[in-house]
């Protein structure tokens, strides 16, 4: 039996009373015929037709009585239900028709099924009187609902292609009928009454599905959705389109995404046990909060996105030594198409060229991105650092990248390690494509915060109501190692040092307020609930604050704020809560959980689109939020080791809070009002080509040019290139270096590079690209966002089934209701206030308090 996640399986109560009153029904049919005949002014001026006349009308009249609630059953039925319910009411519906159309052909043709289908052919004969002239359609419609309701008693199963011939059939029936009852000059003014009320039930039916219940991707109508625009899209871009038909593209497209782009691989043997990871013990309190591993949001599945079992110590957790690894990453490409690069194509063209011609900012500098701020690039690293991270790169066999002529690289040839891989394979097992495991949790919980183990999350916590540990000032507390007491400190900077202090605050503030209202909980239930709270509020921002702002297309902004409120848009959510079960109308948070027919994990293909190191400056000023002033100015990535200006790595908050001229509203105030870099070609910053990457106690382990590192990487784990990263995601290739980018000297260097555009790789693709309007980045990216950002809401079933009170408690949903990125930063620093007044999105540059005021 098909049962939906979220929904409990339907029963099968005895459907006999419905069986006997449908042959009730057909006898009294044919019983009524009998009499109209034998006492014809009981009918009125209509009387004196054959009894024959009578039965193939009343036999109609009784199909139609049958049909109409079997069509609302059908268009009601939610995906995955067995549908008992409407397998009997099609059924006798169908039986009445075989009736109808026995009497029809038997009884008005005689059984001469020359003269059936001959439209010229003269009636002869009293017996003879014609009710239906040609039954031909009749005909296939008789084979075609018998097929179905064969298929529906033998097929119990979901197969797509039966239910979109059964939306079809169900379609068909209904035109029939339809022009039978009301259109067709023969009906009879009781036939054109029923048929009015049958397609008024049917339609309302339709209509109350529509809105109310969730759709069903094998629908015929969710099909034609999909063609219809697929074929629109020959012609027009999505972008292009009207605001509302660009929706319902966007709406389109991840459909088809969703049927097409998830792909499992789970289900890859393991054929290295040691290297698996056992699955923890259940426990009650699963049920209400995240488990630090990931394990038990997917009661059904326990190990479903699980993080690594981390044995390192938790002040050192950015070291990630690995006992057992965490579920894998998975695909949005076919398995058959994942083909890691090895031996000469891994280095053609040569990374390190590659980031010194095409990515390196060199003399033209730094290109802003003027629609952001920089705290939408210091929030993106915050929340990647959540969801995703393959472990330390191995030491042994690095990849040896030969340097350009002239290169003053300081080794020869570079050397690049390798990504850690999957421990539960073995080495050349023929079991599949190369696989890599997470060494976070993919599901969307706060671990770069609250830490991925039992261990680290008790270090991080203050002990005392449900509390995380800040100092006196509600700062962060410091390691030995100069990084603070924070879950995840690689690749620290000090735009990561306030979003941690930030939401560290939150949750504390959190904890606060469930006090308030609980003062009977204890210090773990305080914990646990506002850790559910602080990342459903961080998922929330994310989706209606940071996307809509790098993404700033009209048609985009209403569908990202859908993912969170709907269509029917946020007044009507928090007015009436959830109007419907269909996540397009009323959000994803409360819906049904689904993973799309794959278990949940993030993908290769969406770390690769999440590589957005352009957005990173090389220094940004800091001004007072008191008055404007410019106070300092930091850098990223000095070449000297501790430059007290440098705000990357440990110590970061340290040289930012050093000579004490300088706040945390200050800073904050600061990245308000700088920008971002443009995620372009020649944006990619050269300090991060020249990257110190640090030990736990904070020496330079070794140098690393990062953006050839990020080709190699794609390369490595089998991410396609961009053309055919194009073709995999339902784009049209590029045909040539100027159609791939609007900047003729970018596609001069390309074809220097390249020579080819389908050796074009993904990332360089990714920048050169022209994004529709309004886009931080490009279509192509594009495509695997409308994919995941939803995916990561509705297959958590916190953020789906069990987004509830009993969950979350109402005081905890009142605050995720109530609350958004500018609430939260206003909380902890109130003298923001001036700063983001009348700024419509807190990613977006905010005001500068020291010019004249506005008139």
């Amino acid at each position: 039996m098909i049962q939906t996640p979220g929904y409990p399986a339907t029963s099968n109560p005895s459907f006999l009373p419905l069986v006997l009153l449908s042959l009730g029904l057909i006898a009294l049919a044919h019983v009524g015929a009998e009499v109209v005949t034998r006492w014809p002014g009981i009918v009125g001026p209509e009387g004196g037709h054959t009894v024959t006349f009578y039965r193939v009308i009343f036999t109609i009249w009784v199909t139609t009585l049958l049909l109409t609630p079997a069509l609302c059953s059908f268009v009601l039925l939610r995906p995955g239900d067995t549908g008992a319910c409407w397998r009997w009411l099609w059924t006798m519906a169908y039986v009445a028709f075989l009736f109808h159309v026995y009497w029809t052909v038997w009884g008005t043709f005689h059984g001469n099924i020359a003269e059936i289908f001959n439209s010229h052919s003269k009636m002869i004969g009293v017996n003879r009187e014609r009710v239906v002239d040609h039954p031909g359609m009749d005909f296939l419609l008789t084979f075609w609902w018998g097929l179905d309701v064969a298929l529906a008693w033998l097929v119990t199963r979901r197969v797509r292609w039966i239910l979109l011939q059964r939306s079809a059939v169900h379609f068909f029936t209904f035109i029939m009928f339809f022009g039978a009852l009301v259109l067709a000059a023969k009906a009879t003014k009781v036939a054109h009454l029923l048929g009015i009320v049958f397609v008024l039930v049917v339609m309302s039916s339709f209509v109350r599905s529509l809105i109310f219940r969730e759709s069903d991707p094998d629908s015929l109508l969710m099909f034609v959705h999909g063609k219809v625009f697929q074929l629109l899209n020959r012609f027009v871009p999505w972008h292009r389109l009207p605001k509302v038909l660009a929706i319902a593209n966007i709406l389109a497209l991840r459909e088809v995404l969703r049927a097409k782009n998830l792909h499992d691989t789970s289900k890859i043997p393991v054929t290295n046990a040691q290297g698996a990871r056992a699955v923890v013990p259940n426990s009650p309190r699963y049920l209400v909060s995240r488990e630090p591993d990931g394990f038990y949001n997917d009661l059904a599945k326990p190990a479903m996105g699980t993080a690594s079992l981390n044995v390192a110590d938790p002040m050192d957790t950015s070291e990630f030594t690995l006992s057992s690894p965490g579920a894998r990453f998975g695909r949005n490409i076919p398995l058959s198409e994942v083909k890691p690069e090895s031996g000469e194509t891994l280095l053609e063209p040569n990374p390190r060229l590659i980031s010194q011609k095409l990515l390196s900012r060199g003399a033209g500098g730094f290109q802003p991105a003027p629609s952001l701020n920089l705290l939408a690039a210091a929030w993106i690293q915050f929340q990647v650092h959540d969801w995703f991270n393959h472990g330390n790169p191995v030491k042994g066999g690095e990849i040896e990248v030969p340097i350009p002529t002239g290169d003053q690289w300081h080794q020869c040839p570079m050397r690049v390690r390798r990504t850690r891989p999957d421990p539960t394979r073995a080495a050349n097992d023929g079991a599949g494509p190369p696989t890599f495991a997470n060494a976070e949790s993919h599901w969307w919980d706060g671990s770069q915060i609250y830490g991925s183990s039992q261990t680290a999350a008790a270090f991080y916590r203050a002990g005392r109501k449900g509390k995380l540990a800040v100092d006196a000032h509600e700062l962060l507390l410091v390691k030995q190692n100069g990084l603070e007491k924070t879950a995840f400190t690689g690749n620290w900077w000090i735009g990561l040092s306030l979003l941690h202090t930030l939401f560290a605050n939150e949750h504390n503030a959190i904890c606060d307020q469930l006090a308030l209202e609980y003062p009977d909980w204890d210090d773990d239930q305080l914990y646990a609930t506002a850790r559910l709270v602080n990342v459903a509020l961080m998922a929330k921002i994310h989706s209606v604050d940071w996307t809509p702002a790098i993404l700033a297309h009209p048609a985009v902004r209403v569908g990202l704020r859908g993912n969170w409120f709907g269509l029917a848009t946020e007044k009507v959510r928090r007015a009436f809560g959830r109007i419907s079960e269909n996540e397009a109308v009323s959000g994803i948070p409360g819906s049904a959980t689904d993973h799309h027919g794959a278990d949940y994990c993030l993908t290769e293909e969406f770390v690769s689109v999440y590589r957005m190191h352009p957005l990173m400056p090389d220094r940004f000023d800091v001004h007072a939020i008191r008055d404007g002033r410019r106070l300092q100015t930091f850098i990223l990535g000095a070449d000297a080791d501790d430059d007290p200006l440098d705000v990357v790595g440990p110590r970061a908050r340290t040289h930012a809070l050093a000579d004490g001229t300088v706040g945390m509203a200050d800073l904050f105030y600061s990245m308000g009002r700088a920008n971002p870099g443009a995620l372009t070609l020649h944006n990619y910053p050269d300090w991060m080509r020249h990257l110190r990457r640090r030990k736990s106690d904070g020496d330079v382990d070794e140098i690393i040019d990062l953006a050839a590192i990020d080709i190699l990487r794609d390369r490595e784990r089998g991410v396609p290139r961009y053309n055919r990263f194009r073709e995999l995601f339902h784009l049209p290739r590029v045909n040539s270096f100027e159609q791939l980018t609007s900047n003729p000297q970018w596609a001069r260097e390309l074809r220097e590079v390249y020579g080819d555009v389908d050796r074009v790789d993904l990332m360089v693709g990714l920048f050169a690209e022209t994004p529709p309007p309004g886009f931080g980045f490009s279509d192509t990216a594009f495509r695997v966002f409308i994919l995941m950002a939803s995916r990561r809401l509705k297959s958590d079933r916190f953020l789906t089934t069990d987004f509830t009170p009993a969950v979350y408690s109402q005081a905890g949903l009142h605050w995720i209701e109530n609350n958004d990125m500018r609430s939260v930063l206003l909380r902890h620093f109130p003298a923001l206030g001036p700063a983001v007044y009348h700024v419509e999105n807190p990613f977006e540059p905010w005001n500068d308090v020291g010019a004249a005021p506005r008139r």
